[in-house]
């Protein structure tokens, strides 16, 4: 498919870009509304797929997205090209282009790439996949989709207007709990829900250094690292290895804490099948260890769902920590509450269930035995989260968990990390999606960007 000229109005985009140079960009009056390459190509095509983030879990995500025999990959982009966790991915495609900055990678061969694998720490997710979708590409961004509840918001409005395919790394959304939390809410087993825990208890990165910590640490730059492009829209800070590579989730300024790490894996089907939407308030209950700079050691959060659609108002309560668990009435037997997992309370009944594709088991066991002859037949198609995504991008799937669907489950996570940082309580007006009363929890809605990364912001 030929590809329209460059326009004024992309290169002016990118000169006011101060972290590059001038760049020539496809122009977004020619491409919003239309599909990519991909939507287009014949089954037995493969989607040519470029990488930004290509070590830890961009590695894992390209070895599983490969694995469906859908895709090539034509690009690598990543900060730190000559770092250990980046060899692998580059040894293993060595044919594909390399780049350390993404604006240039778009800039150099927009024209070879239909779909765009995004696995940068939170942080960045936005201005990448801001990017990707003005210039026609399909996006798969890993979780949580975005680091602030207002680049949720611009995210959703411009995979609308861009008529891409979208999907979040919230891999168990294709797996056997997104089909069977699917048909047992449709035959009314999983009904009148009013009380949901979740949890995640295991040690986190953070866990005892992140209460003392009192500045940013500083060591010395690698060789090749391209920090302003690693640091994005976010505050600036020292390069460290306590942020690069990994430790990045630990810091508010750039994670999402283990609440963005595990929520959506673990409140996706609960979020999306109960239609809860944004809360009406979030409290944090618990706090310890807490650190103006890092996650709390331990955390538990409550979110008010109000009634919708004739469904009970909703409590949604997290806890994090590794003794901060919820307690199971003894009436509901003897369950493995081994984390990460959730209960859900329901007027008539109790379930079980852990993270990702793990289903929902009817508890007591008892009430389980008796029922099990009535439980409805669940069945799905086989595709897995990264196949999904490519059939989609070809038309011969919907993908499952599309911005429309993630950016609002995301928002949640993005208001219980507030509460996280700032404590108390958050009355969340869903109407006009704004805070009330409280103009420090309104200002971290939607922070502005670092100098020089506004116009992403404006695409």
């Amino acid at each position: 498919m030929k590809r329209p000229a460059s326009h004024s109005t992309r290169r002016d985009f990118l000169k006011r870009s101060s972290a590059f140079g001038a760049f020539s960009i496809l122009p977004a009056s020619m491409v919003m509304g239309t599909r990519s390459r991909a939507a287009t190509v014949s089954p037995n095509e493969k989607v040519r797929l470029a990488v930004i983030g290509i070590g830890n879990q961009g590695k894992n995500d390209l070895n599983n997205m490969m694995g469906s025999g859908h895709g090539e990959v034509v690009a690598l982009c990543d900060v730190d090209l000559k770092g250990k966790h980046t060899q692998q991915i580059q040894t293993k495609y060595p044919k594909a282009k390399r780049y350390t900055d993404f604006r240039k990678m778009f800039d150099e061969m927009a024209d070879g790439i239909d779909a765009v694998l995004i696995a940068t720490p939170d942080h960045a997710h936005f201005c990448m996949a801001m990017l990707a979708m003005s210039l026609g590409k399909h996006v798969f961004v890993e979780k949580p989709l975005a680091h602030t509840f207002g680049q949720c918001e611009r995210l959703m409005a411009m995979a609308e207007k861009s008529g891409v395919v979208t999907q979040m790394g919230n891999q168990g959304h294709s797996g056997a709990n997104y089909f069977q939390f699917k048909a047992w809410t449709e035959a009314g087993i999983i009904k009148d829900i009013t009380r949901i825990h979740a949890y995640m208890n295991k040690p986190r990165r953070w866990h005892g250094w992140g209460a003392t910590v009192k500045e940013y640490p500083t060591d010395p730059m690698p060789d090749g690292m391209d920090w302003p492009v690693w640091t994005g829209p976010a505050p600036e800070h020292p390069f460290s290895r306590r942020l690069h590579p990994q430790e990045w989730r630990s810091w508010f300024d750039y994670g999402s804490g283990a609440f963005g790490d595990w929520g959506p894996h673990i409140l996706d089907t609960a979020h999306r099948f109960l239609k809860l939407g944004l809360p009406s308030s979030v409290e944090a209950i618990k706090r310890e260890g807490t650190n103006d700079l890092v996650f709390p050691q331990a955390s538990t959060i409550s979110f008010k769902f109000p009634e919708r659609d004739g469904m009970p108002a909703c409590e949604v309560t997290w806890f994090d920590g590794v003794s901060n668990a919820p307690e199971l009435a003894e009436e509901l037997g003897d369950v493995n509450l081994d984390p990460p997992g959730k209960v859900l309370y329901g007027k008539d009944l109790t379930f079980q269930g852990g993270s990702h594709s793990s289903p929902l088991q009817i508890l007591p066991r008892a009430k389980f035995m008796e029922m099990r002859g009535s439980l409805p037949r669940v069945s799905g198609k086989a595709s897995n989260h990264y196949a999904n995504f490519l059939l989609a991008c070809k038309g011969e799937e919907e993908a499952r968990s599309p911005f429309s669907v993630s950016a609002p489950l995301t928002q949640v996570f993005n208001l219980g990390v507030i509460a996280q940082r700032l404590g108390g309580r958050i009355d969340f007006d869903r109407t006009t999606k704004s805070i009330r009363g409280n103009a420090d929890a309104q200002a971290l809605l939607d922070p502005a960007p670092r100098k020089g990364w506004e116009e992403f912001y404006k695409l």
